[in-house]
């Protein structure tokens, strides 16, 4: 019978069957019974037992999550396409020009794509393990404004499961306002998978997030940064960060391009000072 009920478990697994409630409590109550009758065989529960309920304790915790609405799955995919796409773009090593080079090593390349314009990838890597570098850019997000002056100010507006967050962004002017102060709204989507982080985004609309006078709603994406343990030297991260911005509003190209380029410069000098502290 024991079988039987975990073939029932894993298949309410599936987000089309976990709305069926009566077969969600007929899968709760099975395998209950069954370890109940388990466990009177001994004189104790046995290690597999234990094993078995703490592994069906996680799947009746899964039973009570609700499943997403319809607004927060177009948030959801929004944030795997950007991710997807970024990753094709970053994927494809031709084509690709040096915009600049630091003497450390950090370099911004560019490249023009057709249904895009015009991005731009960072590599560089920071004396500091992964662990560290994604603690910072995801879990202490919200902080970035304290530590790089090219940003105001990053704010979580909604959290939706695990790996997706919708954020507001308010860029800093820049020195002697030649691009005067820009927001964003952007759907997030972080992942783990093995050693390697993914970290992507793209600009979407938020009803609660209305333009906000004295700033120029701008738009980003796809747009990703990726982090991976240095091969043969875990204590440090190697990150690219494929950055795709429209301004918006009346400016020359050379300045955008210019700007963008030193802002991931910069971005790099100011994230490994951060972590140095």
């Amino acid at each position: 019978m024991l079988p039987a009920t975990f073939k029932l478990c894993a298949a309410i697994s599936y987000r089309h069957l976990r709305n069926m409630t009566g077969l969600r409590r007929q899968a709760a109550v099975a395998i209950s019974q069954e370890l109940s009758k388990l466990a009177c065989r001994g004189t104790g529960p046995s290690t597999w037992i234990n094993q078995v309920r703490r592994r069906s304790s996680l799947l009746s915790s899964r039973l009570e999550e609700k499943p997403f609405s319809e607004m927060e799955m177009s948030y959801i995919k929004q944030g795997e396409e950007a991710l997807q796409k970024s990753l094709s773009i970053l994927g494809d090593q031709d084509g690709w020009k040096t915009e600049t080079v630091v003497g450390n090593g950090d370099k911004v390349l560019s490249k023009v794509l057709p249904d895009v314009g015009k991005v731009f990838r960072l590599e560089v890597v920071v004396d500091q393990p992964l662990d560290a570098v994604y603690s910072e850019l995801v879990d202490n997000m919200e902080q970035m404004g304290d530590w790089n002056p090219n940003v105001q100010e990053v704010k979580i507006l909604r959290k939706i499961g695990k790996d997706t967050v919708i954020t507001h962004e308010k860029a800093a002017a820049t020195p002697g306002n030649i691009v005067g102060p820009r927001d964003f709204v952007s759907v997030r989507c972080s992942k783990r998978r093995g050693s390697t982080c993914v970290l992507a985004g793209m600009s979407t609309k938020y009803g609660a997030m209305p333009e906000q006078e004295g700033f120029i709603r701008a738009e980003n994406g796809p747009t990703c940064m990726i982090l991976r343990p240095l091969p043969g030297s875990p204590s440090q991260t190697k990150l690219t960060w494929l950055l795709s911005i429209d301004l918006k509003g009346w400016l020359p190209k050379t300045i955008i391009n210019q700007v963008l380029s030193q802002t991931q410069v910069d971005f790099a000098n100011h994230l490994r000072e951060r972590l140095a502290q």
